[in-house]
């Protein structure tokens, strides 16, 4: 896990998605160092210390991780490589094929993990959480899935935060360091808005996924600026919009990744052969309504 999240000189946290690469004037949450923003094309974009790197930063690459929202860009749900490689094998040979899996060919551990479930003494089938990984549920279901592990998180955080002050630890700040962090990000993605575009060349057409904060006119005409470098006269139209829906864009992009279409570094398109079946995937999402304590958290932090 890397450190994501660097607090600007107003004590706002900033995304390693909004800097650029090199030195920046933001410090770490947990020491106040200053960081530079690492975004290479082999490891994960993150932030690293200037200088020497502060021992809890330190502690969360051995020991722990830095909060992170679940199921939101980690789609393997903490599970080896080789096993994934083992379910993909079971879904595409016996549930992708309407068939249930012998129980002899089911690691426990995926039981456990709540992965697959037994429907008779010798078969089992795929979860919701478990089709996750094979980016077999629909968005709708991804949403009921994840949803309730967000604010179960959250709660998390609260809570050991709530116990370390409490108790006087001495250690308080940084409970309330991650509390902040997975504030910042939960509120990220209830802020940001999914959209949808068609774009419409002389050559074919293909469409975009994406997220956005501001108005979708001034995100529309930045991606026509984008594809006007690529395209002669590209026509770009806006398919969809789902407020609140931040959470979706990284399952979409899983989801779909055998249809990614590169535009030069521009990755965020897709070349679909059956639209429909994307539309009805995503219009079947329901309309994102805040609890009370989402609605606090975007108003608060």
């Amino acid at each position: 896990m890397w450190l994501k999240y660097g607090v600007s000189s107003s004590n706002d946290l900033i995304s390693i998605n909004e800097v650029n690469s090199g030195k920046t004037n933001l410090t770490c949450l947990y020491c106040g160092g200053k960081l530079t923003a690492k975004k290479g094309r082999t490891k994960r974009h993150h932030f690293a210390h200037t200088e020497e790197t502060c021992k809890p930063v330190l502690s969360r690459h051995k020991y722990k991780s830095f909060p992170g929202l679940p199921l939101y860009d980690r789609f393997n749900i903490q599970l080896p490589g080789a096993e994934v490689e083992e379910l993909k094998i079971l879904w595409k040979e016996y549930q992708n094929q309407g068939l249930l899996i012998p129980r002899d060919l089911v690691n426990l551990r995926w039981i456990l993990k709540g992965l697959m479930q037994s429907v008779s003494t010798n078969e089992c089938q795929f979860t919701d959480l478990g089709k996750i990984p094979m980016g077999a549920l629909s968005l709708q279901l991804f949403n009921e899935v994840q949803e309730p592990l967000l604010l179960a998180e959250l709660n998390k955080f609260e809570q050991a935060a709530q116990r370390a002050e409490l108790a006087s630890y001495s250690n308080l700040w940084e409970y309330q360091a991650d509390l902040k962090m997975y504030r910042a990000m939960l509120k990220r993605i209830l802020l940001n808005s999914l959209y949808f575009l068609q774009i419409k060349t002389a050559q074919k057409t293909f469409y975009k996924i994406g997220i956005t904060t501001r108005p979708i006119e001034q995100r529309i005409a930045e991606v026509q600026q984008d594809l006007n470098k690529h395209f002669s006269h590209p026509i770009v139209n806006l398919l969809g919009l789902w407020e609140h829906r931040g959470n979706v864009e990284l399952y979409f992009k899983h989801k779909y990744k055998d249809y990614n279409y590169r535009i030069g570094k521009l990755t965020e398109y897709f070349d679909i052969p059956d639209i429909k079946l994307i539309l009805n995937d995503l219009f079947e999402m329901r309309t994102k309504v805040l609890t009370e304590k989402e609605q606090s958290l975007c108003l608060r932090y």
